[in-house]
């Protein structure tokens, strides 16, 4: 458990500290010479029970808020303190807000220094605080001395009784806020575990290079050797692998898994302690990170103190945040904290983000109470990726597997969804095959790739052609060697153009294998050209023919047969070049080119640069 001390600079946390642990956290000789607190101190208590308390000592100048604000970072609980000579001072004001905004645990009041004073000083200083800060009523006040002792036996044992209150069930995420090298240990990071636990020998990513691990040789718990840490504690982690080719900076994370996800757009929560316009530029942080960021209000073109509002952050460096942590975000010049946040998405999107549905959706999402009302939310906006959710909402694949079985989701491969998703998807793809049909009378059906990008191009294939497959196997789409069409979708011959197609038949059998044009069938078989036009396309309705280009036919087991020669090449070369296909039919250039661009068209091939690839080896498969 870690308890952080806040206060103005010169008012005794540092020795409050001190007489509690008898630990001397100022550890930087310009702390030592200057007699304040710059960088975060750290220190230790055991207490009865057997936990070890942590204390932050967070500097208290303002100059130096930018490391107050990365020692607060995933801490419940925080000591207000207060000099019993000086009063309210400007970070007593600052550091009170910041902690208010963070939504602590439970903030202590702790007045220090009051040998000093008299108690009637100590009484009105007392009313003066509950006056200016109402919600400080419900806070437990101590009244301190570390020169005579007064206050600290009964300080402890209210700091001991604190209830851990983090989540060791989640993947392991932890904040780095220093970094060192140990002669004979190697590379030393310290920080605070946000979530999880983490074990000797444990690999773990660093959020700036998770190409490679990096595994955790030692592990000191709240100062003391261990074999585990878990989220709440100071945790020093001695790191073995290429941590030389990787630096660590301070604002880094390690997490337990590589795939981390960052963002440099999200959507907050925001609750502003002064006037905001509609777009503002900010100072933003989060835990040892800091970055600047655009702060755009979603519903309003300005916010006032005290309201609750949704709003947008554009980060200019990413920032590797879950759901409902926490920020603090300071003016455009950092010298005023401005408001506090909690993080509602993570990538959130660039476009429609005002409009009535979305922002019912993010007013949903505040209401939501736990994982399983989010996760409703989350489908209804559509399919969802296992590992985004994972991340988001700090998941392990089993715990998303029992949230699934919980609500009764579906999901093909790492992609979610419910059944009103799986419903409008299907009704669509049935719509888009109709549609087809009416535009393109002359075609058999559709590829299943075509119909994907046509019905659904920013959904993710890989469920786009589970719920073709659902539709073919429930007989609601049928499927003619590789062609997708509609089960109604059927065209025959009368008696006079069967004897036709038989003419028609022998003289592509006799073109051995070479394409012919309208024009000279009919001049060879005596028809009127736009007769013979009409009845060609009739039997590329019907599967019979194939027309590569306007009035240019193929027997369609002629295309067949040509297909499966480019699948074959294309297994074992990975793709196909207009030259490499005329070497293997023998055809002129001008043919060639015609016929592998009718693959690219129908969805058969799809063309990169000089080569051709596959992309749908379900057409032209005789089914």
């Amino acid at each position: 458990m870690i308890i952080v001390s806040a206060g103005h600079v010169d008012h005794g946390k540092t020795a409050l500290i001190r007489a509690l642990t008898g630990v001397d956290t100022t550890h930087l000789p310009e702390e030592k010479k200057r007699g304040m607190t710059i960088d975060l101190g750290y220190a230790y208590l055991p207490s009865a029970d057997g936990k070890i308390l942590g204390f932050i000592d967070v500097p208290g100048h303002e100059r130096f808020l930018s490391n107050m604000l990365a020692g607060v970072g995933g801490v419940d609980y925080a000591m207000l303190v207060v000099a019993a000579d000086e009063g309210i001072k400007p970070q007593t004001e600052e550091h009170l807000t910041i902690l208010q905004l963070l939504e602590f645990k439970r903030i202590m009041l702790v007045i220090t220094k009051a040998d000093k004073v008299s108690s009637q000083r100590i009484t009105d200083l007392q009313r003066q605080l509950f006056t200016r800060y109402p919600f400080l009523t419900q806070s437990a006040v101590f009244i301190t001395s570390a020169v005579n002792g007064t206050g600290i036996a009964e300080l402890k044992r209210h700091l001991s009784a604190l209830e851990l209150c983090h989540d060791s069930s989640k993947p392991f995420r932890y904040a780095i806020d220093r970094i060192f090298h140990v002669k004979g240990a190697g590379k030393v990071v310290t920080g605070t575990a946000f979530g999880g636990k983490v074990e000797s020998d444990d690999r773990v990513y660093l959020s700036s290079s998770s190409a490679t691990p990096l595994r955790v040789k030692q592990i000191h718990a709240q100062n003391r050797p261990n074999g585990s840490g878990v989220a709440g504690q100071r945790l020093a982690l001695n790191l073995g692998g290429e941590t030389e080719k990787q630096p660590i900076l301070r604002g880094d994370w390690l997490f337990s898994t590589p795939q981390a996800i960052s963002s440099e757009r999200i959507t907050l929560l925001l609750n502003p302690i002064q006037g905001l316009k509609s777009s503002h530029a900010i100072h933003l942080y989060h835990a040892a990170s800091h970055t600047t960021a655009t702060l755009t209000l979603l519903e309003k073109t300005a916010a006032k103190s005290g309201e609750t509002v949704l709003a947008e952050a554009v980060l200019q460096q990413p920032l590797f945040l879950a759901f409902g942590d926490k920020l603090i975000l300071r003016s455009g010049d950092n010298r005023q904290t401005v408001a506090g946040a909690k993080v509602l998405e993570i990538n959130s999107p660039t476009r429609y983000k005002r409009n009535e549905v979305r922002l019912a959706y993010l007013w949903r999402l505040v209401q939501a109470k736990n994982i399983e009302q989010r996760m409703a939310l989350y489908l209804q906006q559509g399919c969802v990726e296992q590992s985004a959710v994972c991340w988001l909402e700090q998941l392990h694949d089993r715990q998303f597997l029992d949230l699934q079985q919980c609500l009764g989701f579906k999901s093909v491969q790492h992609c979610s969804f419910d059944g009103e998703y799986e419903h409008l998807q299907q009704q669509r793809l049935l719509q888009a095959v109709r549609h087809y049909h009416q535009q393109y009378g002359d075609q058999l059906g559709v590829s299943k790739a075509r119909l994907q990008r046509i019905a659904a191009l920013k959904q993710p294939q890989i469920v786009i052609y589970r719920f073709i497959q659902d539709l073919l196997d429930s007989g609601q789409l049928a499927q003619t060697r590789g062609w997708i069409h509609l089960p109604d979708h059927k065209i025959a011959f009368t008696v006079q153009e069967q004897a036709l197609w038989q003419q028609v038949e022998a003289a592509f059998s006799a073109a051995q294998g070479q394409a012919l044009w309208v024009r000279d069938l009919a001049k060879q078989l005596g028809y009127d050209e736009t007769a013979m036009r009409n009845f060609l396309y009739k039997a590329g309705k019907q599967g019979y023919l194939i027309a590569i280009i306007r009035d240019r036919f193929f027997l369609s087991q002629t295309v067949y047969a040509y297909a499966d020669r480019i699948k074959q090449h294309i297994r074992q070369h990975g793709a196909i070049s207009v030259n490499e296909l005329r070497d293997q039919l023998q055809f002129g250039r001008k043919m060639t080119v015609q016929l592998i661009e009718y693959f690219d068209k129908c969805g058969f091939l799809r063309r990169k640069g000089d080569s051709h690839l596959l992309r749908d080896g379900d057409i032209f498969e005789i089914s």
